[in-house]
Order: structure tokens, then C-alpha cells, then sequence
């Protein structure tokens, strides 16, 4: 029994004419208590508490008697007040942050939702494996920005596979092309950093996002336990070098840097050298924005790089194109033309997370052998990861 149902059954018995003062006292406090009651079954205790401290012994008996109707028994309470506590403790109310895998699958979900979408389509609508699926499946991965040169080679090893393996159910065939894919990007995926100092020479055309990479990765470097130093040999964008003097000074690490129109060379030669004195474990070259038919600017590069190996010839040295993932089979130009002219040894595909092109991960490696070492999944500034080959695959399958 409740208690307005107790309270009423009090009130009942107590009617008397010679007692009508004190009965229209107690009806009063019974529609006082009334709203207090109704909350009380609604488990608002506490507005109780501080509402009717005049109340206050009778609120276990009336705790007791919820407790009687309530499906949780009494000891498991404190289980129940420990578990209202966990968001407290939960990562992101610690301030941890996401793991480097769940940015990935993060910044891959538009690729996802474009190329992914349309295989997941293609395989549900077939009910066996033949040339008509092979055709589709082709035109599919053409226009998710793979590129018709590693579509071909992706299907000509999916017929191998499904004829070795025998394959006939879709899902067994997303698993092939999931693996073919996988193969296709695997290989020297990490930067080379073994000598002291290293040197990574980072490249690209404007608005690519070079300054960008080049100040998340001196911040990357750093929380490794790295020494770095930057040298801001983009003597001839407008505001380059402020612009990478405020990435140094975010990321920590020290800058060496001329006046604006100064010799980019001349700019890498005094980094080195200050390199060698200080210890520095890796010196990350920014350069000129550049394009395959700017002569003077890819001397330049050639200039920057005679330096390098002069100054420093056992050092290991990363020469990082900075590709924009927005601009799709243009990146891949872009890639074919700076290789041209440039030992490109590594990608920086950045914008990742802006894009439902990602694909282009694939034909770069397929088509060009240079394997992506670093992606951008944001704007922050540990927003640049180390490219896992195994982790995109499964961003993208799963």
C-alpha cells in the first residue's frame, strides 16, 4: 500500500465531529504531501527531502515500500548508484582521445559510403560469378576514383582467385577483393628515420597541405621522443614561413629560416649544419609550392637535394609528395609528373576525412609503385597518422 493510500485510510478513521479541527489540519497536510507523494513514485526522492523535512521519518518506511514494487531488490541499489557514476570515469570524459584506428574508420567513412556502398550493391544483385559481374564490378571501382588502369588489374586477379579458390558466394568474393586490395598496398609504409640526423624533404603543389604536414609530423615526431628541426625553405609563397613558424611553435620544435627570397638551398644548408651541432635526429625540409612545368622550381628541388646528399650522404632521406585526397585521379596525375622529376619515395595523402575519393590510395601504389606513408584524418594537429596498410582495408570492409 502506498502512501496517500495509508495516509488516506488514517484520515477516514479519525472523523469525528468533536475532532473536526484536528481532521481539517491532517486533510491539509494530506494535500500538501499529495504532489510529494506522486513524485515519490516517479523516484523524484530528493525534491521530496527538501520539499517536507517535517516528513523526514517517515521516508524510509516509504522508501521500503517502493523498494517492495520495484523490480531492482534492495542490495543491488548501490550496483545501480555505481553504475549512474561510470560516464565520470568514461575515456571521453577524461579527455583520452580516439584511437589512431577509429580516426581512420572516421576518415574514411564517406569513401566508405561512396566506394564501399556500391560494391556491397553489386555483390547483393548477383546471384553467381560471372563475366556480367566482372564487368560491373569494373565500372564500379572506375568511377569510385580507382582508375581504369588498377580496375582491370584488381579484376584480373579477382577471376584468378575465384577460379583458384572456386568461390561462388558474394561474400566469399568481397573477402578476395578485400584481400587483393590489401596486397596491393603493402610495402614500405613507414618512414625511414634510422640515421641521426634523417631528413625528410616534403613536396607538392600549393594548397596541398605541405606547411600543414610538415608541422603535424615535427608534433608527431616530438611525442615519439624525437629531436626535430624544421627548416622553412619556402622562400617564395607570400607569408610561407610565418605560416610554418606557427606550426614550429604549436609542435614545440625549433625553425631555421632566411628572409623571404632567399635561397631555398642555402635555407636546408644551415638547417643541416645546425642539425649536426645540436644532435637533431630528424630535419624536415618544407620547399616551394611547385608544378611539373615550373622549370626553375624543380632545379630548385634538384639544388635542395644535391645539398643534402653532400652534407649529410649516409643520412636516411624521405622525399614525402603531399597529395590533396579531394582532388581524385588528379592526385594520381600529380604523382606521375612529380616522380618525373623528383626520387619520390613516399605519399602524404591529406584531407582524407573531407573526401569520398580515398580510393586513390590504390591506383598510387598500383600504378606508380610509391607506397603511402602518412594520412591526414582532420585539422588538428595530431590528426597525421602512419598509413597501416591492414587498418584501411578494414575501414573500408567492415
Amino acid at each position: 500500500m502506498g502512501f496517500f493510500d495509508k495516509f488516506k485510510k488514517k484520515s477516514k478513521q479519525e472523523e469525528s465531529e468533536d475532532e473536526l479541527l484536528t481532521q481539517q489540519t491532517e486533510e491539509a497536510e494530506q494535500a500538501e504531501q499529495a504532489d510529494p507523494a506522486d513524485g515519490e513514485l516517479s523516484g523524484d526522492n530528493d525534491e521530496i527531502a527538501g520539499e517536507q523535512p517535517q516528513d523526514a521519518e517517515k521516508l524510509p518506511a516509504e522508501a521500503d515500500e517502493e523498494a517492495l514494487t520495484s523490480p531492482i531488490e534492495p542490495e543491488e541499489a548501490p550496483e545501480a548508484s555505481g553504475d549512474a557514476e561510470e560516464p565520470e570515469v568514461h575515456p571521453e570524459n577524461t579527455g583520452k582521445k580516439p584511437g589512431l584506428f577509429e580516426k581512420l574508420k572516421n576518415g574514411l567513412r564517406k569513401t566508405k559510403e561512396g566506394f564501399m556502398s556500391k560494391v556491397e550493391l553489386l555483390m547483393n544483385s548477383f546471384t553467381k560469378i560471372d563475366e556480367d559481374f566482372f564487368d560491373e564490378l569494373e565500372e564500379t571501382l572506375i568511377l569510385s576514383d580507382i582508375g581504369a588502369e588498377t580496375s582491370m588489374d584488381i579484376c584480373d586477379q579477382l577471376r584468378a582467385a575465384v577460379k583458384r579458390t572456386g568461390a561462388t558466394d558474394p561474400s566469399d568474393v568481397k573477402q578476395l577483393l578485400r584481400d587483393i586490395i590489401a596486397e596491393i598496398l603493402t610495402g614500405d609504409n613507414e618512414l625511414r628515420l634510422d640515421t641521426k640526423p634523417s631528413v625528410v624533404m616534403v613536396i607538392g603543389v600549393n594548397g596541398a597541405g605541405k606547411t600543414t604536414t610538415i608541422g603535424k609530423l615535427a608534433a608527431n615526431l616530438k611525442a615519439q621522443g624525437k629531436k626535430v628541426l624544421v627548416a622553412a625553405a619556402d622562400t617564395f609563397r607570400a607569408a610561407a614561413i610565418d605560416q610554418l613558424n606557427v606550426w614550429t611553435d604549436r609542435a614545440g620544435v625549433d625553425i631555421i629560416k632566411h628572409s623571404e627570397g632567399s635561397d631555398p638551398a642555402a635555407v636546408v644548408f644551415d638547417a643541416l649544419t645546425a642539425a649536426k651541432a645540436r644532435g637533431v635526429d630528424v630535419v624536415l625540409c618544407d620547399t616551394a609550392g611547385r608544378l611539373h612545368n615550373k622549370k626553375n622550381l624543380m632545379e630548385e628541388l634538384k639544388k635542395i637535394a644535391r645539398v643534402i646528399d653532400r652534407e649529410v650522404p649516409d643520412a636516411c632521406v624521405e622525399t614525402l609528395l603531399v597529395l590533396d585526397a579531394t582532388t581524385g585521379q588528379n592526385a594520381v596525375n600529380q604523382a606521375k609528373l612529380f616522380s618525373e622529376s623528383a626520387e619520390i619515395t613516399g605519399i602524404v595523402l591529406t584531407k582524407l576525412d573531407g573526401t569520398a575519393k580515398g580510393g586513390i590510395i590504390i591506383p598510387i601504389k598500383n600504378e606508380l609503385g610509391i607506397p603511402v606513408k602518412l594520412v591526414g584524418v582532420g585539422e588538428k594537429i595530431d590528426d597525421l597518422q602512419s598509413f597501416v596498410p591492414a587498418d584501411y582495408v578494414q575501414a573500408l570492409f567492415e
